[in-house]
């Protein structure tokens, strides 16, 4: 390296090869690969004699990384860090200044909010101290997260079996879980009737259409159908009773876009909308985030920082918003003054929201240079920016009393006048259904109302929903716990520790998760208490935003820990957890295989172990048989896990199949068939047959909605 050469420190590889290139001559761009030093493995690390002091050293493997770092250090004119803009990497530069011997209060630290060519040679003109606030609040975080999880740990390894953890964080999650899991067992159904009137009325284009009313007053009382004998004296009074418009009110509803992503409305969106796990979306977006290879461009940072519960948008962003959206969709989607969003009350606010960093760098523009998943991620970041910044959607509403005596019916219809936002982007929920458009009823007042069949329906109340991955995520941020870069790791764990299982997108607790999460309740109730944990959390952000001292609050909550710990290491007894025996027969020994939990999920393991080492992975067949041969067809995961379909037989027989084959076979072609769920909700089956493709719209049944 030549002497007047500045050493620019980062985490990543990608990251370095995308800065390297906007930064040129003078510059040399090393990789650290995240943290270089942490608290040792094989003992606590945290001196709890000593106001808690930490214990680092080099991480394993990282050796040569810092041996070369400090090689290219030695001839460098300058050294500027430039590691994440968060604590995390604020925690990097702080140690990387130690192992090189930089003063943490000189201009050493660089940030930057986006990897493109401006903002990183702005960032080098304008170094910075290491923030030690911000380090401090990395290390309270660090402190408390291995005092709880190496002194529990090993009582559960004792206590129950080897290979249990508990944390700070993912105790009070595994709570949520099974809390909602009892709830739901706990759920009592109530039965109620709904009663529905259908009248042909005109609609405003002259049309003849039969539109649906709802009974909302029975005898001049708020109609509350709990039987059947109620309903259907109901629809006998509505059919023996004459009807009018008693009245027709037309309104004007406005809907506005919603706001551009922070990383946790990012996770719940692409859980929705891609179906991709939390912890696949962090990974998708940070490829994004540090720079993909586009062709005639080179690497390019494509969205800005990703872990961020901010809503800002910076004034530049704004600016180019507000002057792609007129050439791009028409002046009237433009509105008067630019939208501003409020974040939460204890939203962080250091970096801006999620936005792509060239807003004329279209998604289809650059679909070749992507890979599948992120193309996905990236229009999903690309429409709700554009859309935040667009004019509302705009509905006209009629909202139809009809009454005859004391009894009412309602109506209520809206159709989208002008489209707004919703032409780029509509946010997805995770169980509503989505409002079908109809034209309007053209009826006025007074007018008489004529009703043909009359239905009395029956429903039952239904207990909550289990969690899917975005509303858990949605649940911890609205109850303040964790922070949304822990989110995806988190819920990782659980899942990997067998404490949780995840089907068809919803969670659900194990045994094995109930159980240690009753021996939190009993013994560690502050850990799994959402209060204590959000209050925690709040400690650690006034470190950051206060200057509070990190080592008071570590110091303020382990006494009580340490009772705590006490008594449980006394008074629990050893717990033996009976394996889950399965029908699958050992082909060694002959034994009953069980159900185990491994890195990678449940597998079946013979019983006598370590006699027999026998080992099945568990077979999930689907019912339909493999279009090619006739044998069964089975349910894999690809290498970047990615579910498909195929036979049993391979590789004797290779079918394979992205999308799930079902048993019926296409009625034009005589092809197979496979399910498919469109963006609205709709269950199809369609041809396989490439010049064929028909479609048929099936019924959605109670699995296929879970």
């Amino acid at each position: 390296m030549a002497q007047n050469t500045k050493l620019v420190i980062v985490e990543s590889p990608a990251k370095a090869k995308t800065i390297a290139r906007y930064l040129g001559r003078g510059y040399k761009v090393e990789a650290s690969q995240g943290h270089v030093r942490d608290l040792p493995k094989s003992q606590l690390g945290v001196d709890i004699d000593h106001d808690f002091e930490m214990k680092y050293i080099t991480i394993h493997g990282r050796g040569p990384i810092l041996a070369k770092i400090r090689k290219e250090a030695k001839s460098a004119s300058k050294i500027l860090l430039a590691t994440d803009p968060d604590r995390e990497g604020e925690a990097i530069s702080w140690h990387l200044a130690h192992v090189l011997d930089i003063d943490p209060a000189s201009p050493c630290r660089v940030e930057f909010n986006e990897i493109t060519k401006k903002a990183v040679q702005q960032a080098m003109k304008q170094p910075r101290a290491i923030d030690m606030e911000r380090v401090n609040a990395q290390q309270a975080r660090r402190a408390l997260d291995r005092l709880v999880g190496y002194k529990i740990s090993p009582l559960l390894w004792a206590k129950i079996k080897k290979g249990l953890s508990a944390g700070r964080v993912q105790s009070v999650v595994t709570r949520l879980i099974v809390d909602r899991e009892d709830e739901i067992d706990a759920f009592v159904p109530e039965e109620y009737w709904d009663v529905t009137a259908d009248a042909v009325l005109p609609d405003t284009h002259g049309k003849k259409r039969t539109y649906t009313f709802s009974l909302y007053q029975l005898d001049g009382k708020k109609a509350a159908l709990t039987s059947e004998k109620d309903a259907l004296k109901a629809k006998k009074q509505i059919e023996s009773t004459e009807f009018h418009a008693a009245s027709v009110k037309h309104s004007e509803k406005r809907k506005a876009p919603s706001a551009p992503f922070t990383t946790s409305s990012l996770q719940q969106e692409a859980s929705r909308k891609l179906n991709f796990t939390t912890m696949k979306t962090m990974q998708v977006v940070q490829q994004l985030y540090e720079g993909v290879e586009l062709a005639g461009e080179g690497t390019q940072g494509l969205v800005t920082y990703i872990r961020t519960d901010s809503v800002r948008i910076s004034d530049e962003a704004v600016r180019a918003a507000r002057a792609f959206i007129p050439e791009e969709y028409g002046k009237e989607f433009l509105p008067e003054t630019p939208q501003v969003y409020k974040g939460r009350t204890n939203a962080q606010d250091a970096h801006e929201a999620i936005r792509p960093t060239v807003i004329e760098r279209r998604p289809d523009d650059i679909k070749a240079s992507l890979s599948r998943d992120q193309y996905l991620l990236y229009k999903l970041i690309w429409s709700r920016f554009i859309a935040c910044q667009m004019a509302p959607a705009l509905y006209d509403t009629v909202t139809i009393s009809a009454e005859g005596g004391k009894t009412a019916l309602r109506l209520s219809c809206e159709h989208k006048r002008f489209a707004g936002f919703t032409a780029v982007y509509e946010e997805g929920t995770d169980d509503a259904e989505t409002a079908k458009e109809v034209a309007l009823p053209n009826i006025k007042a007074d007018a008489e109302i004529s009703f043909g069949s009359v239905e009395a329906t029956q429903h039952f109340t239904q207990p909550p929903a289990r969690y899917t991955e975005a509303s858990l995520v949605k649940t911890l941020e609205e109850k303040g716990i964790g922070r949304p870069s822990t989110y995806a790791p988190t819920i990782t764990t659980i899942i990997a520790r067998g404490y949780v299982a995840r089907e068809k997108k919803r969670l659900y607790p194990t045994e094995l998760g109930r159980m240690i999460n009753q021996l939190m309740i009993e013994y560690f109730a502050p850990i799994v208490d959402t209060d204590f944990t959000a209050r925690m959390e709040q400690d650690l952000d006034d470190i950051e935003t206060e200057g509070a001292n990190w080592h008071k609050v570590v110091g303020d909550f382990y006494p009580d820990f340490e009772r705590m710990l006490s008594k449980a290491e006394q008074d629990i007894d050893k717990i033996e957890i009976a394996d889950e025996v399965s029908d699958v027969v050992c082909d060694q020994c002959g034994a009953k295989m069980v159900y185990k939990m491994g890195r990678f999920g449940r597998f079946l393991a013979c019983p006598n172990f370590p006699e027999c080492r026998n080992t099945k992975p568990i077979l999930n067949y689907i019912d339909a048989p493999c279009p090619k041969c006739g044998a069964r067809l089975l349910e894999k995961t690809s290498r970047k896990n990615r579910k498909f379909y195929g036979c049993e037989r391979y590789p004797e027989c290779d079918f394979v199949s992205w999308d799930m084959p079902v048993k019926e076979k296409c009625p034009v072609c005589g092809s197979y068939m496979t399910l498919k769920r469109t963006r609205k909700d709709e269950v199809l089956h369609i041809c396989a047959n490439e010049s064929c493709r028909h479609k048929v719209a099936v019924p959605v049944t109670e699995e296929e909605e879970a």
